[in-house]
């Protein structure tokens, strides 16, 4: 897909972070955009903001752990403009990290609520229609490199979603291959020169009060000020939103950047693999 003005993306977790570079790339593009997220307040805000620089968006307010409410997204979106080009699903959430046998299954319940069943939904609500439609399209699935390519021990709630993440994606990507389809997957792993300012370090605000952790966590939660004060730099979302278009557009499958360093990873974790051995190693618990 070369040319995207006039296109149509949607985009979740669009209302910030991530996801809002990825609108704000798309606009640039002229693309028509429908952002959804589940954050009333920030989906106003951004979707007036979009629009007083003369994109034309629209805002649907989204649950993506809900099919139905994700089913109401593609509607709006088909009704509002009579095609989906490009879907993101992107939204994401992060619980408390630590020792797998103290998180609770609420923490369970709800990440993968949001990461892999909202991907799912996606798919479901979404692909049957860009089908259909007969146009060249793409789905691009945000992972993370802390689970498919090298698992955080201490974050395995949210790395165990983002390997689920990847899985999904190759299957589908392989399955409209097969099928002969105009629409493609594609799995983006957001990642670079150091970590990522964006909404997931309080992705709590969001949790539901049914899914609440179950017990108090026994550290506090690190912040993205408290990184920067030590030191550790600032990946600029704007690139990684710009490596998400030139994805689109070379028709990749993998959208990472640096992805010599990631294959090396692989590369080293496949050969401690074949020896029978684990490839994530103690010391990166910092043991």
């Amino acid at each position: 897909m070369q040319e995207l003005r006039g296109k149509v993306a949607v985009v979740t977790g669009g209302a910030g972070g991530i996801g809002r570079s990825l609108v704000d790339r798309f606009v640039a593009e002229g693309m028509r955009v429908v952002v959804a997220d589940v954050e009333e307040a920030a989906l106003d805000t951004t979707v007036a903001e979009l629009r007083a620089g003369g994109a034309d968006v629209a805002g649907v307010q989204t649950d993506v752990t809900s099919f139905e409410s994700v089913e109401a997204l593609a509607d709006t979106a088909y009704r509002t403009y009579g095609a989906v080009h490009v879907l993101c699903n992107n939204a994401g959430v992060g619980p408390p990290g630590g020792l797998v046998w103290d998180t609770t299954p609420n923490d369970w319940k709800w990440t993968f609520g949001v990461n892999v069943f909202g991907v799912a939904h996606g798919i479901q609500a979404f692909v049957p229609r860009m089908l259909e439609g007969g146009d060249e399209g793409i789905v691009i699935n945000t992972s993370s490199p802390d689970g498919p390519i090298a698992p955080m021990p201490q974050a395995s709630v949210y790395a165990a979603t983002k390997c689920a993440v990847t899985c999904l994606t190759e299957c589908l990507a392989a399955q409209l291959d097969a099928d002969g389809a105009r629409v493609s997957a594609a799995v983006f792993y957001p990642s670079g020169k150091g970590l990522l300012d964006t909404g997931l370090w309080t992705s709590d605000r969001n949790r539901p009060a049914d899914l609440a952790r179950e017990r108090p966590r026994s550290t506090p939660a690190m912040t993205v000020a408290e990184l920067r004060e030590k030191g550790v730099p600032v990946q600029p979302l704007d690139e990684l939103a710009d490596l998400v278009v030139e994805g689109i557009r070379d028709r990749r499958f993998v959208m990472v950047l640096d992805i010599d360093r990631h294959a090396t990873t692989l590369r080293e974790r496949a050969e401690v693999f074949a020896t029978g051995a684990n490839p994530t190693r103690v010391h990166e618990l910092g043991a």
